[in-house]
Parts: structure tokens; C-alpha cells; sequence
């Protein structure tokens, strides 16, 4: 693993110094899928597709090096999910991570859930920096004495011992969905999480691994009269019975448990009107949303599809109150990306610590960040070629056609195979992680000011 730095002079977040840029590398098995901060953001974990979690804990502040702040090293690495083979169907499993999530600590002890296609597991991670000395019926090698050499009795103290941090598997919530999980979301109730596949949703009890309840199912008598998948879900931060889920048609529909045990008719139906102008071919497959995030508010709901993010206010269905164009530069190359897939990709979009400031990935390794109070925008470049410990990370361009600054990049030069899907943003700081393939990268404001 080899670490760099970059800083940003965009001026929109503050994001002027990035700590730390985590480069894991390798093969197809180490493409990162999943990026999760827990809820303090101290520890950070990533899922990949070869089943492997990797957790980062952020180091605290050194009185001789205050800059270290922020970095983020390897505090522990575990195999999640192994690959299986479903012998009734015939059908491989792969053991890709689809999605981490951290419960909220009760004890020393942090928890995670990981998914893949099919099954779930909750994951236990405790620290152990002593060990018991001085048994009275074992030696050294922990190998049982002869009673008979037992003559008095000690009792056993605790020695100091390197750290271990320790990953348990605690419970395996298994053969709960048909068809591949896209999405898991915990309750704010602590006890009770979901999990969304394309045609249902299931609420499991935390402590309950045999059975869940489906409270979502919308998949039809004759499956030649689908219309629509459902893409991802979410659980209301505060309000227990709520919860949201999106479809391919570019919908979201919020869902309130105490009106009904199945909830296949939503309380309300977000959905902006088609302009028929932009009708084309290709409609539908990019207004599909590929991800939904609730404000820590409460308030909004972020969504994103393949070329833009919007930001959806919980009391207006008839559309979004803000829209914001990703990369509107694409729209005239759609039947490319087409042909080589691109156009399915599934980009996640995050909020900051204070709903202020949206981010979301794109193609050539660019992020995307908008300010939703100064309107501003910017686009970002995470990439290896420029990560020299404390360079600048600096605002990029991309230009269609006309003049060309020295800088910019021309939309026909565009890396399609580089993409960042999957971003996550610190509960609370200006620290932000995004993975660029097998490449993660962890960026920190240079002051570490408050969030505006």
C-alpha cells in the first residue's frame, strides 16, 4: 500500500489539503465496490470484489506532527464473503461486497453489516491489548497440567500485550432474497435494518437471523409485465417507520410502516414530469436512479441518475428543488456509452456533515462537488499521475468543442474505464473518500475548518 497527498484550491469546501490518498492495488479482486465511514468517522471501511473488508482508523493528532490529523492507516482487514455456488439454480454467487453499513456503537466494540449479491453478515470488531498470565490449570502453551502437580493457587493477573484488533463473525442473515441485494440501510431504532433486492424488500431484526418480514413487493403474476426495478433504499435518519425506495423509472416512493405491514402503496411519489423535447431513445435507462440519500436533517433526499443529482424536499412530490448536471457533456455521446455498457453505471452520490454541499463521481477518475447555498461547482481529478505528497489538487475542466484553456480536457478524451462510483463523506468534517477503481483516496481540508 503506498500513501500520497493532494491538495484542492477549489475554494468550494475547503477541501484544501487531502491527508491522505490510500492506493491499494492489484487485480480485478481488488476493485473497491463499497465505501462507508462509520458514525463518528473515525474508522472508514471499503468492501471490494474479491469479499475482503478493509477498515481504516483515522490517527490521532501528534503534538510533533499536527498535520498527521486526518490520516487514515490499515487498522484491520478480514475476508467477508467467500464466492458460493447455488446448486439448485446453477448459479455462481459472487463474493463482491455490495454494501457496508456500521451500526451505532453501544460499547467498546464496533459492528458492521456486509452484504453481497445474497447474503448478509454482521460483523463484530473488538480490541485487545492484554493477555491473562498465571493459570492454575494450564502451563505457558495453554496445554492442561497433571492435578496431581497442582500443589497451591494463584490467581491470574492481566499483562499488557500489542494491540489485536479481532473480527468475529456474530450472526449470518442468509436465503432472504431471490434476486441480487442492491442496497442495506439500518434503522434508526438501532434493532432492525433492510434489505432491498430488484423486486422486494425485506426488514430483518438485528438479533433474529432465521426469518424477515417483506414489506416491499412489486414484483408481478407474470414477470413479462415488469416495468420497473427497484434501485436502492433508504431508512428515514430519525423517523423509525419511514423509509424510501427508488426505481429504473426515475421515481421515489416514501413508505410509512404503521400504515400498512406490507407497504406496496407509498404514502408519496416523487416523480418529475418527462419533457417531451428531451425524449429520445434513451430516456428511460438515464433517468433511472442509481442511488437515494436522505439529509442527516431529514428534510431532503439527494438522488442520483446517469447525468445529473437532485436534491428532493419531502413536503413538494411534483419534482426536485434543485437539479444539477453532472456531466451534461455526455448527453450527445449516450449511443456510445451505450454500446460499451457505460450507460448502466450506477454512480452513488453523498451529502457533507451540514446538507450544504453534495459530491458525486463521473468518468476520466472526476468527482463533482456543488454548493447549494453559492450555486458553485467543481470538478475534481483523484489520480495517481498527480499525487506527490502535498501537491495541489487542482480544479479541472472539460470542454466541448470551441476554444480550449491550456488545462482542459476535450470530451473525446475521456477514460471510460476509469470511473468513480462510489464516494462517502465524514458525518461531520471536510474529509472525504473516494474510490477510483482499486485506488482509494482519502482527501482532508487543510485547516480542518468547521463545515459552512
Amino acid at each position: 500500500m503506498h500513501c500520497s497527498v493532494k491538495e484542492c484550491q477549489c475554494g468550494l469546501c475547503d477541501l484544501s489539503e487531502p491527508h491522505s490518498s490510500h492506493l491499494i492495488n492489484g487485480n480485478t479482486a481488488d476493485i473497491i465496490s463499497t465505501v462507508e465511514f462509520n458514525h463518528t468517522g473515525e474508522l472508514l471501511a471499503t468492501g471490494d470484489k474479491g469479499g475482503r473488508v478493509v477498515i481504516f482508523q483515522r490517527e490521532p493528532e501528534s503534538k510533533n506532527a499536527p498535520h498527521s490529523q486526518g490520516e487514515y492507516d490499515v487498522y484491520s482487514t478480514f475476508q467477508s464473503h467467500e464466492p458460493e455456488f447455488d446448486y439448485l439454480k446453477s448459479l455462481e454467487i459472487e463474493e463482491k461486497i455490495n454494501k457496508i453499513k456500521w451500526l451505532p456503537q453501544q460499547n467498546a466494540a464496533h459492528s458492521l453489516l456486509s452484504t453481497n449479491d445474497k447474503t448478509i453478515k454482521l460483523w463484530k470488531i473488538t480490541e485487545r491489548d492484554k493477555r491473562p498470565e498465571g493459570y492454575n490449570l494450564k502451563d505457558e502453551e495453554g496445554k492442561l497440567k497433571d492435578l496431581s502437580t497442582v500443589t497451591s493457587l494463584q490467581v491470574p493477573v492481566l499483562k499488557p500485550m500489542d494491540l489485536m484488533v479481532e473480527v468475529s463473525p456474530r450472526r449470518v442473515f442468509a436465503n432472504g432474497h431471490t434476486y441480487h441485494i442492491n442496497s442495506i440501510s439500518v434503522n434508526s431504532d438501532c434493532e432492525t435494518y433492510m434489505s432491498a433486492d430488484d423486486l422486494r424488500i425485506n426488514l430483518w431484526h438485528l438479533a433474529i437471523t432465521d426469518r424477515s418480514f417483506n414489506i416491499v413487493d412489486i414484483k408481478p403474476a407474470n414477470m413479462e409485465d415488469l416495468t420497473e426495478v427497484i434501485t436502492a433504499s433508504e431508512f428515514h435518519p430519525h423517523h423509525c417507520n419511514l423509509f424510501v425506495y427508488s426505481s429504473s423509472k426515475g421515481s421515489l416512493r416514501l413508505c410509512d410502516m404503521r400504515a400498512a405491514a406490507l407497504c406496496d402503496k407509498h404514502s408519496k411519489l416523487f416523480e418529475e414530469p418527462e419533457d417531451p423535447s428531451n425524449r429520445s431513445f434513451f430516456s428511460e435507462i438515464i433517468s433511472s436512479v442509481s442511488d437515494v440519500k436522505f439529509s442527516h436533517s431529514g428534510r431532503y433526499m439527494l438522488t442520483r441518475d446517469y447525468l445529473t443529482v437532485k436534491v428532493w424536499d419531502l413536503n413538494m412530490e411534483a419534482r426536485p428543488i434543485e437539479t444539477y448536471q453532472v456531466h451534461d457533456y455526455l448527453r450527445s455521446k449516450l449511443c456510445s456509452l451505450y454500446e460499451n455498457d457505460c450507460i448502466f453505471d450506477k454512480f452513488e452520490c453523498a451529502w457533507n456533515g451540514s446538507d450544504s454541499v453534495i459530491m458525486t463521481g463521473a468518468y476520466n477518475n472526476f468527482f463533482r462537488m456543488f454548493d447549494r447555498n453559492t450555486k458553485r461547482d467543481v470538478t475534481l481529478e483523484a489520480s495517481r499521475e498527480s499525487s506527490k505528497p502535498r501537491a495541489v489538487l487542482k480544479p479541472r475542466r472539460v470542454c466541448v468543442g470551441g476554444k480550449r484553456r491550456r488545462d482542459d480536457i476535450s470530451v473525446d478524451s475521456l477514460d471510460f474505464t476509469k470511473k468513480i462510483l462510489h464516494t462517502a463523506w465524514h458525518p461531520a468534517e471536510n474529509i472525504i473518500a473516494i474510490a477510483a477503481t482499486n485506488n482509494l483516496y482519502i482527501f482532508q481540508d487543510k485547516v480542518n475548518s468547521d463545515m459552512h
